[in-house]
């Protein structure tokens, strides 16, 4: 289902992690952070994911801000990304593939078990940025109402007329074979670190 012009899949993703950041409880994720950074930015469909504020490197859409499940946490900040993609596959080929899928495999060492959505998706025109609240009230609103065209996941997907669609599996395969290709020193890299 390849995106129709004019349109950009927007991501949001939040987790809370079972320590503060810099524990070592929470390494494992800090030393696969840039290899995923770049794998997005070498994948098929990536278009751009915001920075950090106060970071080097990638400006910041907006203020961070973090969705009502941060409360009662202790955090102040939490893990999250916003990014931009063509299409549903590209963004499913990367995520459970290649080296954000070692990722994945070892999530749950670093973060606590949640009761909200993992991630969110919209659409949103081509040339606009979306900004991290964005993504913090449609997380909420997934979490809230269930998938929706303003706000889906990988198993309940919508397209960018707004009507439910099917993930095209045989292209998620093709794109992540592609992506493979260009990401073998990132995942030779990944899967040697510490959990």
């Amino acid at each position: 289902m390849p995106a129709q012009a004019g349109k950009h899949l927007a991501m949001y993703n939040f987790g809370l992690h079972v320590a503060a950041y810099e524990s070592p409880a929470v390494e494992g994720f800090r030393l696969r952070e840039a290899a995923n950074f770049e794998a997005a930015a070498r994948a098929h469909g990536f278009i751009g994911r915001s920075g950090y504020a106060g970071e080097p490197g990638v400006a910041c859409w907006g203020e961070q801000v973090f969705p009502r499940f941060i409360e009662g946490s202790g955090f102040a900040v939490a893990p999250s990304s916003l990014s931009l993609w063509a299409d549903i596959e590209s963004l499913m080929a990367f995520s459970y593939s290649g080296v954000h899928a070692d990722a994945l495999k070892h999530a749950r060492h670093w973060n606590v078990r949640q009761n909200w959505p993992p991630l969110v998706l919209w659409w949103v025109d081509a040339g606009a940025v979306p900004q991290w609240r964005d993504g913090a009230e449609r997380l909420e609103l997934l979490h809230d109402r269930g998938a929706s065209a303003a706000a889906f996941t990988f198993k309940q997907p919508y397209g960018p007329d707004g009507n439910s669609v099917n993930v095209d599996r045989g292209r998620v395969k093709d794109i992540a074979a592609l992506n493979a290709e260009g990401q073998g020193d990132l995942l030779a890299h990944v899967v040697a670190l510490k959990v």
